[in-house]
């Protein structure tokens, strides 16, 4: 049984709606969720084979608005990339976007009721794998009719996912793009995870994660945002970009060893916004799965894991200056795949910007996936 897709906008083939998953999900560790439900975003048109659809999987903090709409005008997170005449040209391909199992965008996860009490998850969440986020965009896919994908799409813990979906399902697809993501975790990206999420544990608001909804650690969430910022960007960024500039306007007047650079600004911008947005117990679930993530679980190694994809072709990206996936994590993965005989074509990137650079690097990333999808 398929499930059902409620739209959240009338009738559009495409445009925000939430997917609920027929019965008990079962989950990559051995748990059951009672129920499931996703949110989701389309663009374009389902055609008439049902063959054209293109999945896209996030990065642990967004959620599913990917694009602008008709229906949502706001600007997407990927909003270079997805549209008439972009990259994934949506003239030519449905693209679905779901927002990852454990999140907190309309999605099951931490912060939702659990039907069998009426109460919050919170920590009672079962043990959330890059693999369950994968099965259940899977069943998503499902919901709308699509049973093969043209391509998984996916960067950072979304590119994690693109490769557990790969695995999973390998003949549910034809291509698989995987940008800035790995087979498993580094120790550093470990320990930077780690560091974020005893932030967060270290609130006393978290209270155990039992916090009251609405009023969780949010100066531990704010102080974790900092963290990942600095790992997801790089120094050569920020040299070019902020420099030693100190701010104009005091943004805690009279606070000793207040802000007074721009950088210092900009970390506290961004902190602020992310702790009024996100749930902290979702955040801590979602970046453990991160760090367990690990390909050699599909085959006994991860050479075994990727051997398991029979995508038609496959496109990897790495950028120079990410050390919180590094390029030799992006290598890895083309290797891989070209040992076991597929057809992979590795592109490393010379972009400033770090682990983010597909979010904001236009010029260099639009006309690799362009060609990428041009070519098919």
């Amino acid at each position: 049984m398929a499930g059902n897709v409620i739209p959240l906008h009338e009738a559009s083939p495409g445009g925000a709606a939430t997917v609920r998953l027929p019965g008990p999900f079962r989950m990559w560790r051995g748990a059951t969720l009672p129920e499931v439900q996703l949110a989701c975003e389309t663009w374009g048109t389902l055609n008439a084979a049902r063959d054209n659809a293109v999945l896209l999987f996030t990065g642990l903090s967004p959620g599913p608005h990917a694009a602008s709409s008709s229906e949502n005008p706001a600007p997407g997170w990927w909003e270079y990339m997805i549209g008439p005449g972009r990259p994934i040209d949506t003239r030519r391909w449905f693209v679905v976007c779901v927002n990852s199992l454990g999140s907190c965008f309309g999605t099951t996860g931490p912060a939702s009721i659990d039907p069998r009490t009426h109460e919050p998850y919170r920590l009672d969440f079962p043990e959330l794998a890059v693999e369950d986020i994968a099965a259940s965009a899977h069943a998503a896919l499902a919901a709308y009719g699509i049973g093969h994908l043209r391509a998984a799409v996916g960067a950072s813990l979304g590119g994690m996912a693109a490769l557990a979906y790969a695995m999973q399902f390998p003949d549910a697809l034809d291509d698989l793009v995987c940008i800035s993501a790995a087979t498993r975790a580094t120790p550093f990206a470990i320990a930077m995870r780690s560091l974020q999420r005893e932030v967060i544990r270290s609130d006393p608001a978290w209270q155990g994660g039992y916090y009251p909804p609405g009023k969780g650690p949010r100066e531990g969430l704010r102080l974790a945002r900092k963290l990942g910022l600095m790992s997801y960007r790089s120094a050569v960024e920020w040299q070019q970009r902020f420099g030693r500039e100190r701010v104009k306007t005091p943004v805690e007047a009279g606070a000793p060893f207040g802000v007074e650079f721009e950088i210092e600004a900009y970390l506290e911008h961004n902190a602020q916004k992310f702790a009024d947005s996100f749930d902290a117990n979702a955040y801590l679930y979602l970046s453990r799965a991160m760090d367990r993530f690990d390909a050699a679980e599909h085959g006994g190694t991860v050479e075994a894991g990727l051997a398991r994809i029979r995508a038609r072709r496959t496109l990897v990206i790495g950028v120079e200056t990410d050390f919180l996936f590094p390029m030799q994590q992006q290598e890895e993965i083309a290797a891989g795949l070209y040992a076991a005989g597929r057809s992979v074509s590795f592109v490393p990137l010379a972009s400033i910007h770090g682990h983010d650079a597909f979010l904001v690097d236009r010029e260099r990333f639009a006309p690799v996936i362009e060609r990428f999808f041009d070519a098919d």
